[in-house]
């Protein structure tokens, strides 16, 4: 009687998420979201020199890249200082 028990056991084993493949997960979703902040800023920058030269519409797509870029900040955690 211990085929159920057996097929259950390996049923959880594949359901579950191994600490370093949850690990390596989060690794890359981070990566992800510091890839995505490194291409807002540099279009922030695109649009905050357009901006300054005048153009009305750019300094509206700033904004909105600025507020995209503060919902990103929590999710990426700082590295720490190094002497």
């Amino acid at each position: 009687m211990t085929l159920p028990v057996r097929a259950v056991g390996k049923g959880v084993d594949l359901a579950t998420t191994s600490q370093s493949e949850a690990d390596e997960n989060r690794g890359r979703e981070i990566r992800k979201r510091e890839e995505r902040l490194g291409k807002l800023e540099r279009d922030y920058d695109k649009q905050m020199e357009r901006c300054a030269d005048g153009d009305d519409a750019a300094c509206d797509k700033a904004q909105a890249i600025r507020a995209e870029m503060k919902a990103l900040m929590p999710g990426i955690p700082l590295e720490p200082e190094r002497d």
